[in-house]
């Protein structure tokens, strides 16, 4: 699977320490995983309602909510600005992305965007020593919607949004640049994009073969996961494709967990150029 064009995507880093769900939880549930080095906790956001208390939206879940976080840092960071706009760009890249234009598929991405506009992020980062440190911040300052009839009434759409100030921040200093065309093959398998975000971000920064056990495997990838052997089976399949879409990734499995081995990158340092933000 190689990259056809050499586009490409950016993530926040914080997000390859740590995963949203990968499956709908109720409404009203807050989400926290945590590793040796993050815990991030989502708390759902509400809109108003017409009895007069506000409801919950949920927190964003599943491969679609991925990629829409993945749109808006993308464009965030080429373009410089927190501002980003969810029209006809927006349409192009989740065609691309293979996400069917009609239908459940566009639904479901309405519903996602909302929840990634609504939520709240803490982000707790574990220092070397007894430091720590806490990250509150929304990812989405403000968004303008607008109402479109879709056949079963009306619908309010998410028309453009602004990055919260501290996330884009955040985003400038510290993104993860990955191929497009990898984050195509690997659309709607949710588990696989995260390991394939996870190990772009790690392997280059290695200096030498690092263990990861499969308790830290399944405390980072899968803790809505009850047995560990459910788990490490799926995971292991999900690696396997997010090693197709990353060939020079140096990764070994064996019983106690993985061994990590210093990797080029998937994007290559001089196939993007990023400007620092002005102090």
């Amino acid at each position: 699977m190689s990259n056809e064009d050499n586009t490409v995507s950016f993530l926040y880093s914080g997000f390859a320490h740590v995963v949203l769900p990968h499956k709908r939880i109720a409404n009203d549930a807050a989400w926290q995983v945590s590793t040796d080095r993050a815990t991030m906790v989502v708390e759902p956001g509400r809109r108003p309602s017409l009895t007069g208390t506000p409801e919950y939206v949920g927190v964003p879940y599943g491969s679609k909510a991925r990629l829409i976080l993945l749109y808006l840092q993308s464009e965030a960071v080429k373009t410089q600005s927190r501002q980003v706009d969810l029209g006809g760009s927006f349409r192009s890249w989740i065609k691309l992305m293979g996400i069917p234009q009609g239908g459940k598929s566009i639904a479901d991405v309405r519903e996602q965007a909302e929840r990634i506009a609504r939520c709240r992020l803490t982000f707790e980062f574990q220092n070397i020593g007894n430091s720590s440190g806490i990250i509150n911040q929304n990812i989405i300052d403000s968004a303008r919607f607008f109402t479109d009839a879709d056949g079963h009434g009306k619908t309010r759409l998410i028309d453009s949004v602004q990055l919260s100030e501290l996330f884009f921040e955040q985003l400038m200093k510290h993104p993860i640049p990955m191929e497009e065309s990898a984050i195509r093959s690997l659309n709607g398998l949710s588990q696989a994009l995260d390991i394939y975000c996870w190990l772009a971000y790690r392997l280059h920064c290695l200096k030498t073969p690092t263990p990861i056990t499969w308790a830290a495997l399944k405390a980072q990838f899968g803790p809505g996961v009850e047995r560990m052997a459910h788990f490490r089976s799926q995971f292991l399949s999900s690696l396997q494709m997010a090693l197709a879409v990353y060939p020079d990734a140096k990764v070994d499995s064996n019983p106690q967990g993985l061994i990590l081995s210093p990797s080029r990158p998937p994007v290559a340092p001089k196939l993007y150029t990023i400007k620092k933000i002005r102090e």
